[in-house]
Parts: C-alpha cells; structure tokens; sequence
C-alpha cells in the first residue's frame, strides 16, 4: 500500500492505493485559505485516520502547488501563499513520524499518468495541467525530474513562442512578468479572450459548448488550439517525449486531442513526428495517486 497526499487549493485529499495502483481508502477535507498551522493540522488528521482505518504505517507522497529548492527544502512559487519560505518536508516529518516526500502538484499529475495512466509504458511523459493557471512537469523512466531549483517543466511562465503581431505586448501575469503561456492557454485565458471580444464573462465549458452556434467562441477555441500547439511543438523540440498529457478543466475537451496534434507539426524539427497528445485516464484522482507513486518500492 501507499498513501498519497494531495494538498490543493480548495481541498486536502488523502488515499492508500494497492499495489495494482487501486484507491482503497480516500477522504478529502477543505483547505484553509489562510493558515499555515491548520493546513498541517488537517493533513495530520487525515494521516491520522487513513492509520485508524487501515492500519498503514508506510512512508508518505505529499503533492503541492509549488516546489521545493533542492539546497534548502524550502517552498517556492505556491498558490497558497502561507507555505511559501516553509520548509513543509520538515514539519510534516516531525508531525506525521514517518519519511515524507513532498513534490510539485504537476509532477504528481505527470507521474500518476506515466505509471498506469493513460502514458502507462512511456520512458519520457511531459503533463500539462490547464485549468485556472498553467502547471507542468516531466517524467522520465518513472521518476519526476524536478531539477536544482525545483522548477522543471514550468513552461506557463515562459514567453509564448512564434507569437503574432498581436501577441508581443503580452498580458500581465500574476508572477510579474508579461506575455507568459499561462496568460495565453489557461482556462482563464479562453474566458479572458471571450470577454475582451463580447464584454460577456462566461466560464470555458459555456464558451466551449457555444462553439457550434457561435461565430466568437469558435474563433476563441481555435486561437487557443494554435498557441497550445505552439507551447507543445516547444517542448517537443526541447525535451522530445513519448507523451504529453493534458489535465485540468480543458482535458475534457476532445477537439483539442483533434485538432492541436496537426498543428504543431510545421513547427516540430522533425519530419516524423511520434509524439502522443493524450487524455488522462485518471482524471481528478491523478494528483493524490500521483503523490502515492512517489514511493515506488513501498
């Protein structure tokens, strides 16, 4: 068995899985929005209870949104403001008693669909999460590469590549830089780009299902469609992976696994082009199965 840790913005997520990568137990708790302490408290709680039900006394997988400085432990770039200069690894060893590994949310995500997802085979798995922001990370050979600065596979705060005229000014991004991927491919960015053409504020899947009847959000979908297949030909070029995996709120969107792929192929350096874009088998449940197979042997 292994217990894996998802720690999100609207929710903590516990569960065990089986050796055959099966949810056995799970529980999920709401996230303090604005405590450090709490946030440890709950996730001690449901470490408490997943022993109390099972009996599981193993190691623990935490996944977050945000990294970890490999000199240092210290966390960088979360969502959750409060666990940012933590070093949460610590802590939660202190707490829990037990060994802890702690990895980027995106990673977790990644490493969940290379094991026995929908990338379940692949030797290199690029995972793109787009949803609210833009998170990303790499698996290889079944194990994420985080790098020394724990920041590996962070394309959403990289210049969007090959833009057009209307591209170079950018937008402002929440990390204070401009024109980063994540204000271009995000769902954010879709209801961002609707309402700049209609002045209606509309969530993605609105816009996605008006696609057949409406002229503007068609035209929204497919400039999205382009800048992803420019983001992904990117990282093609850069890291060549067997697979890359779509997760978030878009992942439900089939006319992205039809039409991004042929069009990322003028700007693929490669003739022969075997990269997979694919779905995610485990939807939702990925991060906290991926923070579970950070312990391989357990």
């Amino acid at each position: 068995m292994r217990l894996g840790i998802d720690l999100g913005g609207t929710k903590i997520e516990a569960a065990i899985i089986d050796s055959n990568g099966d949810i056995i137990w799970r529980k999920r708790q709401k996230t303090s929005k604005t405590s450090y302490d709490e946030t440890l408290s709950s996730m001690a709680g449901l470490v408490a209870d997943a022993r109390q039900d099972t009996g599981y006394e193993g190691a623990i997988g935490v996944g977050i949104p945000g990294s970890m400085r490999r000199s240092n432990q210290i966390i960088q770039g979360a969502s959750l403001t409060y666990l940012n200069n933590r070093d949460l690894r610590a802590d939660l060893t202190d707490i829990l008693a037990t060994d802890i590994r702690l990895e980027n949310d995106a990673n977790c995500f990644a490493l969940s669909e290379a094991v026995d997802g929908a990338a379940a085979g692949c030797d290199i798995v690029f995972g793109i999460i787009l949803g609210t922001g833009c998170g990303s990370g790499l698996v290889i050979n079944g194990r994420p590469v985080t790098g020394v600065n724990g920041i590996t596979g962070e394309i959403g705060h990289n210049p969007l590549p090959w833009p057009i005229t209307d591209e170079y000014l950018g937008h402002d991004c929440w990390c204070g830089n401009d024109g980063c991927i994540e204000t271009f491919i995000s769902g954010t960015a879709v209801s961002k780009d609707y309402f700049d053409r209609t002045g209606v504020n509309m969530p993605v899947e609105d816009i996605a299902a008006r696609t057949g009847i409406d002229l503007v959000a068609e035209s929204v979908f497919q400039v999205l469609e382009d800048r992803l297949a420019r983001t992904l030909a990117m990282i093609i070029n850069t890291i060549d992976p067997d697979a890359i995996v779509i997760g978030g709120g878009l992942s439900n969107l089939e006319r992205l696994y039809q039409n991004v792929h042929p069009k990322w192929r003028r700007l693929v350096f490669s003739k022969d082009i075997d990269t997979r874009l694919l779905k995610p088998k485990h939807g939702d449940s990925s991060g906290v199965r991926g923070a579970a197979w950070l312990w391989p042997d357990a």
